[in-house]
């Protein structure tokens, strides 16, 4: 082998091995250099920097390496820019086109063309299941996403899990078929709730959903004894953010009927958030928050405390909680906000509460 083919050999045998087919890497080449150093004990005899400069410049004009221009080069005459991305590792076609001709009255096989990365064994054993399923679609029963998912593909979070199943979260995209055509339905998370004594789900009229797990068992107490604000006949404990998840289920135990919901969390970027996002969610629901709660939340303002770490303090939800309330208690809201204070649900205990009655 001669010197040419030594050094490129290797260049290229670098590239490869960290080439990935999704996405770029990034490449500081004097690393790369240094590594062959090591390697080739002849590499200065051999005028080593001239062929390895040959062996970079072909990887760019091949496509398979791009300078990224920072005004930062390796130091070396010839130059050459201190790092490249090396792109995605270009792929022959593997599937066979004939096959994919006879499926192409269900699918939609143009992403595959233009990423043939994605052409693999997997894929293609996953868009047979499919194709067998769609042809009996209609006569198929409707069934969560999670079953679908473990009859089709073997797990029943591939499509949801984007963590576990990289190559799940995108595949019906990939493909071109929807959700509606797997026949499957999601189902809201269940929730836990009280109903009031003598009150029947028919009963229901007013929805009362709280945020943390020892608000909703005061709020039990105080419904019990005709002490709670708004009467509602149906206390759901919201859980956090899981509410957002969860709030479907409501229509799954409840008639179709008019409802009013009175949401009552932490006074805090994350409580604003839940609120907000639920409204947006469900614009044909009356949901509004819980004012009579939350002033009462707002005279303990003594007992504010530090914003929990990591909260994301959105100016948008902030806003739309805020025109709730009055000039005056927007600007004790302001000053918690501006504090980076909160205050917690759990201010609100039987005996706080009674200070009211």
């Amino acid at each position: 082998m001669n010197k040419i083919n030594i050094i490129e050999t290797r260049v290229r045998s670098f590239i490869e091995d960290i080439q990935h087919p999704k996405q770029k890497k990034k490449l500081n080449i004097n690393d790369l250099e240094f590594q062959l150093r090591r390697l080739l004990n002849d590499y200065y005899e051999m005028d080593g920097y001239s062929l390895f400069y040959g062996a970079i410049q072909s990887l760019q004009g091949e496509g398979q390496l791009t300078p990224i221009h920072n005004n930062q080069y390796n130091g070396r005459t010839p130059s050459l820019p201190l790092f490249y991305w090396v792109n995605v590792k270009v792929q022959a076609d593997k599937w066979d086109r004939l096959e994919m001709m006879k499926l192409s009255d269900m699918f939609d096989f143009s992403f595959y063309e233009r990423h043939p990365e994605w052409q693999t064994k997997e894929e293609w054993s996953r868009i047979q299941n499919l194709y067998a399923f769609l042809q009996s679609g209609q006569e198929r029963e409707i069934v969560s996403l999670e079953e679908r998912s473990l009859e089709l593909f073997g797990h029943e979070k591939f499509l949801q899990d984007g963590i576990s199943f990289p190559e799940g979260k995108g595949f019906l995209a990939r493909i071109g078929v929807s959700e509606e055509q797997l026949k499957v339905v999601k189902y809201g998370e269940p929730f836990v709730f009280w109903m009031k004594q003598g009150k029947e789900i028919n009963d229901v009229q007013r929805v009362l959903i709280v945020e943390n797990l020892s608000f909703f068992h005061t709020c039990i107490q105080l419904l019990e004894a005709n002490q709670l604000d708004y009467e509602p006949e149906l206390i759901i404990y919201g859980e956090g953010t899981k509410i957002e998840r969860s709030f479907s289920f409501f229509f799954k135990i409840s008639p179709a009927k008019s409802h009013l919901f009175y949401y009552a969390g932490d006074l805090d970027a994350a409580g604003y958030g839940i609120m907000t996002r639920l409204i947006e969610k469900y614009p044909d629901c009356c949901i509004q928050p819980a004012l009579k709660i939350y002033r009462k939340m707002l005279e303990c303002l003594d007992q504010r405390n530090e914003q929990k770490s990591g909260q994301l303090q959105n100016l948008k939800y902030r806003e739309t909680f805020f025109d709730w309330f009055t000039e005056e208690e927007r600007e004790l809201l302001m000053q918690l906000w501006q504090e980076n204070k909160r205050i917690p649900q759990e201010v609100l205990t039987i005996e706080t509460w009674r200070r009211w009655m």
